[in-house]
């Protein structure tokens, strides 16, 4: 088992940067694929971003190509979610997920066993 703890979301304008950190801990703490969701209130969960153990291996929704970067830090078992440009259609909770087959880029929510309780960003006008 693994647990998932966000941190870094917050309240900024339009065109700010905020960067959301994502710790992995538990017993068995080992290589995990990490991706970055979101859900807006009356929306579904969408797909942001995923990247693979080794940090080769990335994946962006549209929505975010070139606004947000993913980076991981092995060492400190932590995936970091860079967001930059941001927009107010980018406020939304914030969710980290993590998938044993770590060299994997996962794009979907069913695929992440382990999720982590979520930190809000809200982008005001």
């Amino acid at each position: 088992q693994v647990q998932l703890a966000e941190s870094g979301g917050g309240l900024v304008q339009a065109g700010g940067s905020l960067r959301l950190s994502c710790a992995a801990s538990g017993r068995t703490v080992r290589r995990y694929a990490m991706g970055w969701f979101r859900q807006a209130p009356g929306k579904e969960r969408e797909f942001v971003t995923a990247i693979n153990w080794s940090g080769d291996s990335t994946n962006y929704a549209d929505s975010v190509k070139g606004r947000f970067t993913i980076s991981i830090d092995n060492a400190k078992n932590t995936v970091y979610l860079q967001m930059n440009s941001l927009k107010p259609e980018d406020t939304a909770v914030y969710y980290c997920a993590a998938n044993p087959d770590w060299g994997s880029i996962l794009t979907l929510g069913y695929q992440y066993p382990y999720w982590g309780q979520g930190t809000q960003v809200t982008v005001s006008s």
